[in-house]
């Protein structure tokens, strides 16, 4: 298994089964070096839905009480595990990378730190069991990753936001009860 992409680099990897097996192992690791506990640890992202091809990089979603006021050992326990807190600003949510070296090139995990059973939680879980559980989904969502690399590979936020409107629509779903 092969993971980690430079920055900018859009990449899709076949399904691979060791996707699950190395987000237990972080998880653990996590686990071990905050206190964290096991139900506020998910995998999410692509590499978390059976058969998706996906970026090879471990997105893992980890919930907190407080966004704003947390615990400042998880970002210790974060850094001496590796993880660094990114510059990347998305509302309600601080992210954390882990890289393959010194370098800093290479992103291999993404660490999604948000608050716990609400709106941004709930809506990465729900996509992510929705596309497990929904085959015509699941494949829409895969031509629509295609068609990006098909037509272009300009970034990393380009890629996002082509994906954009159907990850919205499956966000729609668990509002309205799905």
């Amino acid at each position: 298994m092969r993971l980690g992409l430079k920055k900018d680099e859009v990449r899709l990897d076949v399904y691979n089964s060791e996707w699950r097996n190395e987000f237990d192992r972080v998880k653990n690791v996590i686990i071990e070096n905050t206190n964290i506990v096991d139900h506020r640890i998910e995998h999410i992202g692509s590499t978390a839905i059976k058969g998706m091809d996906a970026k090879p990089i471990i997105d893992i979603l980890v919930g907190v009480d407080d966004i704003s006021n947390f615990d400042e050992g998880i970002v210790s326990g974060l850094k001496n595990i590796g993880f660094l807190r990114l510059k990347v600003q998305r509302p309600g949510e601080i992210v954390f990378a882990r890289f393959t070296d010194e370098t800093y090139m290479v992103k291999t995990q993404f660490i999604h730190l948000v608050k716990y059973k609400e709106e941004l939680w709930n809506n990465l879980v729900f996509f992510r069991d929705y596309l497990n559980s929904n085959e015509d989904a699941r494949l829409e969502y895969l031509k629509v990753k295609k068609d990006y690399l098909e037509k272009s590979s300009t970034g990393v936020n380009e890629y996002t936001d082509h994906k954009a409107a159907f990850v919205k629509r499956i966000f729609n779903l668990r509002v309205k009860g799905v």
